[in-house]
């Protein structure tokens, strides 16, 4: 059943008004108030049906305006749905669709605690996930009450890195509105789904007959990802700081023990600090030669071995810098209304950020990427941040920065693209992201979800990265991964030995198995801290290289039919059961995956969609159900469809 009839949008309601925001900007989170100063609900006047175009005029008496929805069929069959008339008038807009009571709706970008947003207002305005006030509250609760890992916060407390206007519906139908300014989707009626916007939107509606055909179809309006470089499958990529001699020394460690590395991560490329919150990158984006002496050579060395070194940038510059000098000589940076250099502090201090409306500091930004990182022999980086425009400030363009915020990491992602096709490194070179919005879907090659507690909290730890991996896939982002062992750690919270060895084992069945030593490396159990861990990484990478076959086609799938790596259950599933499930997911077509996500469980219940599956360590033999499965570290519960065409090859991957 298709809840919303698009051949009948002509029932939509609308409102609007005029208000004024009011953001409050700390580390990236947006405290985010307004005031409505009218707000209108419009007579509807006319219905006219001409040809493949439907026009409904509405009237608002008192300030004799006229505004018009036009809805017109494009080629393709998708609807389009522009709001026209009298818009300039208005900065508010409510329009309400009726929908299906029982559907469910995933999307709108990346969330963590849930997966099903029905009955939930989502926020579109991309900011810092993990709000600090909110961590500290919650952290000193659990000093005092102890641990619940399964308590979250009211929704609508949270914010995410990656926000976008686009929801789907159980019913196989999607909505996706072209706007940039702050926005929200209200889905607490049951029957009903109202789209907030701050400008005259273009809303699109698209309905498939199956969820395959549904991101399809959504990939013609936002964009296909491209595939990724072959060597990154060929094992596990390792976080490894504080220099060349400590790299070569954990390579050794774990190629002894046979395990299988294909790139090591190394943040601290171009320095560190060392703060109250922990080891972080110094933000000036050149080599340090004195930490990572004979960077260069080592990195022609560990390539010919198939092994790539990565690094990572961000939109700030270190005030400290020497970059920064340039920036500022030249007028690189983003200002404040005083004409000075708008500084943001990021954890526990301040740093400038690079205006990309400027079209030389954005060239001249690109060509640190292409000079610095590419020149230097990178294999790949993680392009962190963009969420953090402060809506206050004055950009070279001139542009409001509260409709250039959300677009922000889109425009990053952009440039990171643009410096490795300048290059001509396509095939060799990619990055990663966590913030997005519209438009990243097609420059960034890869989202991480961001810095996940190194805990099993079901917001923020181990448990979340499979609802964000999950909403981004029904958003139009199909490749992801995560952090290995998570990243926060603050107070009384440490990783613990059994978390790393249970998120291996869900990051082996992710396109990139990536490691990271997390923000406070010394207080964190890490890879190879003793032989059991440097045993259980040697088999999990082991393992990820030899499913470089099945994850390759899943990749290319993504890129040639935008269907996501990692999938919802209900993608192949048309059961109940499918879609409400949030602690599983297909890898492909033929691999489900759901993961141990409690702390000391040795098992965990199971579902299995109606089919034949083959448990992939024990090779046991089960239909469709709930089933209580054993699942001690080292052989999570992992299935294969016995149909595959690929069975006896994908079943063959854990002999070794």
């Amino acid at each position: 059943m298709i809840s919303i009839d698009l051949n009948s949008l002509g029932e939509l309601t609308l409102q609007v008004g005029n208000g004024s925001n009011d953001f409050r900007m700390s580390r990236g989170s947006f405290n985010y108030r307004q005031k409505i100063h009218q707000k209108y609900k419009l007579v509807k006047t006319s219905v006219e049906s001409l040809g493949e175009k439907t026009v409904i005029t509405f009237k608002e008496p008192k300030e004799k305006s006229t505004i018009i929805a036009e809805i017109c069929t494009l080629e393709n069959g998708m609807k389009k749905l522009a709001i026209l008339g009298d818009t300039d008038k208005f900065n508010r807009y409510w329009i309400t669709f009726k929908s299906n009571a029982d559907e469910y709706i995933y999307g709108c970008g990346e969330t963590y605690s849930k997966f099903n947003l029905k009955g939930e207002k989502i926020r579109i305005f991309v900011a810092e996930h993990q709000n600090a006030n909110r961590i500290g509250k919650k952290i000193i609760k659990e000093i005092f009450f102890g641990k619940h890992p399964d308590k979250t916060l009211p929704f609508e407390k949270y914010e995410s890195y990656y926000v976008q206007p686009t929801l789907v519906s159980s019913d196989r139908y999607f909505i996706h509105a072209d706007v940039n300014a702050y926005a929200e989707f209200d889905f607490k009626k049951k029957d009903e789904i109202t789209l907030y916007t701050q400008e005259a939107p273009v809303v699109y509606f698209c309905a498939a007959p199956d969820f395959p055909s549904l991101s399809g179809k959504l990939a013609e309006l936002l964009g296909h990802q491209r595939i990724l470089p072959d060597w990154v499958y060929e094992g596990a990529i390792l976080a490894v700081q504080e220099g060349t001699e400590r790299i070569d020394e954990k390579i050794k460690r774990v190629e002894d023990k046979g395990g299988k590395v294909c790139g090591i991560w190394s943040q601290d490329w171009c320095g560190c600090r060392r703060t109250g919150f922990g080891y972080q990158v110094m933000w000036n984006w050149q080599w340090d030669r004195e930490l990572y002496h004979n960077l260069d050579d080592k990195i022609k060395v560990w390539k010919k071995k198939g092994i790539r070194f990565l690094g990572y940038i961000n939109p700030f510059i270190a005030i400290e810098g020497e970059l920064y000098k340039t920036a500022q000589k030249e007028g690189y940076c983003v200002k404040d209304k005083e004409g000075k250099d708008y500084l943001v502090t990021i954890t526990t201090f301040p740093a400038a950020m690079v205006d990309f409306t400027n079209p030389k500091a954005y060239e001249w930004y690109k060509s640190l990427i292409k000079e610095n990182m590419i020149g230097l022999g990178m294999g790949g980086w993680m392009a962190d941040f963009g969420e953090y425009l402060p809506t206050d400030c004055v950009l070279y363009s001139g542009e409001d920065p509260e409709k250039l915020h959300n677009r922000w990491p889109a425009i990053w992602a952009k440039m990171n693209k643009e410096a490795i096709e300048e290059c001509g490194a396509e095939k060799e070179v990619f990055f990663f992201t966590r913030a997005g919005y519209t438009g990243t879907i097609v420059s960034s090659a890869m989202m991480w979800t961001g810095d996940q507690h190194v805990d099993w909290s079901v917001d923020d730890g181990l448990p979340s990265v499979i609802p964000a991996t999950l909403s981004l896939a029904m958003s139009g982002y199909g490749l992801t991964h995560s952090d290995v062992g998570g990243y926060t750690t603050i107070m009384h919270m440490t990783r613990s030995k059994e978390l790393l060895m249970r998120w291996e084992e869900m990051n082996v069945f992710s396109p990139l198995f990536r490691s990271h030593e997390g923000n406070q490396p010394s207080r964190n159990v890490q890879f190879d801290d003793d032989d059991e861990l440097l045993e259980q990484l040697s088999k999990m990478s082991t393992l990820h290289e030899k499913l470089s076959f099945y994850l390759k086609e899943c990749v290319k799938e993504n890129a040639e039919k935008a269907l996501p790596v990692m999938r919802p259950l209900f993608y192949h599933y048309d059961e109940k059961d499918a879609y409400t499930e949030k602690t599983e997911y297909l890898l492909g077509r033929d691999i489900l995956v759901a993961p141990v996500l409690k702390e000391n469980a040795d098992s965990r219940e199971v579902y299995l969609p109606d089919d034949n599956w083959v448990h992939l360590f024990t090779k046991q033999e089960y239909r469709g159900g709930k089933y209580q499965v054993k699942a001690m570290i080292g052989e999570p519960p992992v299935f294969i469809r016995k149909q595959a065409e690929d069975f006896e090859r994908i079943s063959a991957v854990t002999d070794f």
